[in-house]
């Protein structure tokens, strides 16, 4: 595919990939803990805006599935083996948003099955309950750790290849290491509404965001591609 519509399309998937769980916020309450059992057993009077919200989030993990596949044959001519631990980061983190996705929609049936239930069988449901939202707890984390190891790989070939201003890729790189930093907070237990986490996670944000919209508008650079190509066709 030609670089330069390659740079547009991952300019856009990145955009779709951050805009997609923002929106699904709209539609769906944070819920990563046993305290937030309240917020499950309501999901069920909200079902249309809980499946536009996991569709939101299906999304965002396809998005972010779709990235590295598209970047690979360019990253690969810089440094085939970081490429390669791009492609296997991004897509682990899309999996894990994938199981985030269904473990939803998990929580959605055993909300309405709650419902018929009634009282009796409250213990039953909590202990169910509580389960699931362990498992959404742990793949949002462990997407993390997924998007940061690659971002960090990612950036360090953009970086090294010049195929974007040196500024941008280095202040992505920085942005790589304070997510990789907030995925171990996010362990301990610093959750998406601690202070801290989003201080960590405001740098490598907005970089993202310049970054797409630099793919979109600017591209790749033309030289660092052609000098590329130069020397693989000497080689």
């Amino acid at each position: 595919m030609d670089p330069r519509k390659t740079a547009r399309i991952v300019g856009v998937l990145f955009i779709i990939a951050t805009a997609a769980p923002i929106l699904s916020v709209a539609f769906v309450p944070l819920m990563f803990g046993p305290a937030d059992l309240a917020n499950v057993w309501l999901l069920a009077a909200n079902e249309n805006q809980i499946r536009i919200g996991a569709l939101l989030e299906f999304t965002m993990a396809a998005a972010i599935s779709a990235i590295p596949i598209c970047m690979y044959p360019i990253l690969r001519k810089y440094n085939e083996s970081m490429a390669l631990g791009y492609v296997v980061g991004r897509l682990v983190e899309g999996l894990m948003f994938i199981i985030g996705t269904i473990s939803l929609l998990a929580l959605l049936a055993l909300s309405k099955e709650f419902a018929l239930a009634g009282a009796p069988s409250a213990a039953y449901y909590q202990t169910i309950g509580t389960a699931v939202l362990a498992v959404r707890s742990g793949q949002s984390i462990f997407a993390q750790f997924g998007f940061s190891l690659g971002s960090l790989m990612f950036y360090y070939i953009l970086y090294k290849s010049r195929l974007i201003p040196r500024w941008l890729s280095g202040w992505s790189l920085i942005g790589a290491v304070l997510f990789l930093a907030s995925a171990f907070l996010a362990m301990f237990g610093y959750g998406s509404e601690s202070t801290i986490y989003l201080l960590f996670n405001a740098p490598g944000g907005v970089g993202e965001m310049v970054f797409a919209v630099w793919l979109i508008v600017k591209g790749f650079n033309s030289t660092a591609i052609a000098s590329l190509n130069a020397k693989i066709d000497t080689n």
